[in-house]
């Protein structure tokens, strides 16, 4: 699990000053600020503050204008996996689980993970069908509760054989 984790994405300046408004995909500012340096040491992080509509507005060093700040639009605020603070039993990061193939119970190869939604309730993974199939859905969602996601590791996400089927 060496793979960089993205925890917010510039999507633009915020005033003539140089700071971005930034899209968290952490748990909000407290775990974005834990950080101070970003993309391998070439964005470093001088303070950041919750814009109140569950993003952030954050000052980095090297943007000291607004054209500064609209040439990184669309930059990735990313650390290595290993800065991040150990999981507990059942948890994950996102980043972890995309791209894992995805098995049935039964050892049936299905897809791939596409994505992680929560419209709410739960955890939603969005599966990629591999082989792509010519009529019907190119993809599913399974809830990510224990008798849909039986169990993940390095290798593969392992799903109910029920929720595999069309």
């Amino acid at each position: 699990m060496t793979k960089p984790v993205t925890l917010a994405a510039i999507i633009g300046a915020h005033g003539v000053a140089g700071e971005v408004r930034l899209k968290l995909f952490g748990e909000g500012v407290a775990t974005l600020s834990r950080h101070k340096s970003f993309n391998d040491g070439a964005l470093t992080l001088v303070k950041v503050r919750d814009d109140g509509k569950g993003g952030a507005i954050a000052r980095l060093a090297e943007s000291a204008s607004r054209g500064d700040a609209e040439k990184l639009r669309g930059t990735a605020l990313t650390v290595p996996r290993d800065a991040l603070p150990p999981l507990a039993e059942g948890e994950f990061y996102h980043a972890d689980l995309l791209g894992l193939p995805v098995v049935t119970d039964t050892g049936e190869p299905v897809g791939t993970v596409l994505a992680i939604e929560n419209f709410g309730a739960t955890d939603i993974i969005e599966i990629t069908r591999d082989p792509v199939p010519a009529k019907g859905p190119k993809t599913f969602m399974v809830p990510m509760i224990p008798t849909a996601v039986i169990g993940w590791d390095a290798a593969r996400l392992v799903i109910g054989a029920a929720f595999a089927e069309d």
